[in-house]
Formats: structure tokens, sequence, C-alpha cells
């Protein structure tokens, strides 16, 4: 395996958080699944409608903070990746706590009081910009190495 050897050996942690993020966004998925069947949101409909749906607002809200997990999951994909070859026990930790974030950021949500995603949601954009400094640490060294 050219090249892995060539990773930190603490790179294993960057790999696993990287994994248990994607088991966060299957369980979100089937939150959406099971609000789509208990607010009768059929597919292909991405989003109710008011006025054809009462329950329109919790509907959207469940769907919107799976929605907003997966624009934001190749900016956190790419700045784990990045960053943990050069920080990986910091980009592991700050992956840890933009994990749980996700997880208060979609729970909050789903309440269909979108203000609630951002009760705990909010450290979760704290480790975000954690990782983009590790990840421009790494790139400025490469620069200068």
């Amino acid at each position: 395996m050219a090249g892995v050897e060539l990773l930190p050996k603490e790179y294993g942690y960057v790999a696993i958080v990287l994994v248990l993020y994607c088991f966060l966004n299957f369980w979100m998925a089937a939150q959406v699944g099971n609000a789509r069947k208990r607010y009768k949101v059929f597919y292909p409909t991405m989003y109710a409608i008011e006025a054809e749906n009462k329950d329109a607002n919790l509907f959207n809200c469940v769907q919107r903070g799976h929605q907003n997990s997966l624009e934001m999951m190749p900016m956190f994909f790419m700045l784990m990746i990045l960053g943990g070859i050069r920080h990986p026990l910091i980009c592991a930790s700050l992956g840890v706590v933009y994990s749980i974030g996700r997880f208060f950021y979609f729970k909050g949500y789903a309440t269909g009081d979108p203000t609630k995603r951002f009760t705990i949601g909010k450290y979760g954009f704290l480790a975000m910009l954690g990782l983009m400094i590790c990840t421009i640490s790494f790139g400025v060294n490469m620069l200068i190495a």
C-alpha cells in the first residue's frame, strides 16, 4: 500500500471518525424516511407544501436538518482528510465535536422550531473552524517544507 506508510499512525482515528459520521448520516436519512411516512410526504417530493399538508413544517424541518448536513459533508470530509495528515489527533477530536454538534443540530431542527438547531449544534461550526485552521497549517507546512 504505497503512500499509506507515509501517513502518521494516528491517522486511523481520522478514518474512524469519518466512518462514524457516515453512520450518523445513515441515521439522519432513516429519520427523514420515518418522517415521510408519519407526515405522508411521498417520493419524489423533496419538501412538503403547507397548503397541501398540515404537517409540512414538521416534515420540512426534518428534511432540512438532513439536507444541511449533506451540504456540509464534502467540506467536512475534505478538511478532515487534509488537515488530519498533519494534525490527526486534533482533527479526529474536532471531527467528534463536529459530529456531536451535527447530531444536536439535526435533533433541534427536527423539533419543528429551526432556532433550536443552534442550542448545541452551534459547536459543530466551531469545530469546522478548527478543521480549517488545521488544513491551513497542513498547506502552509507543505509549501515551506
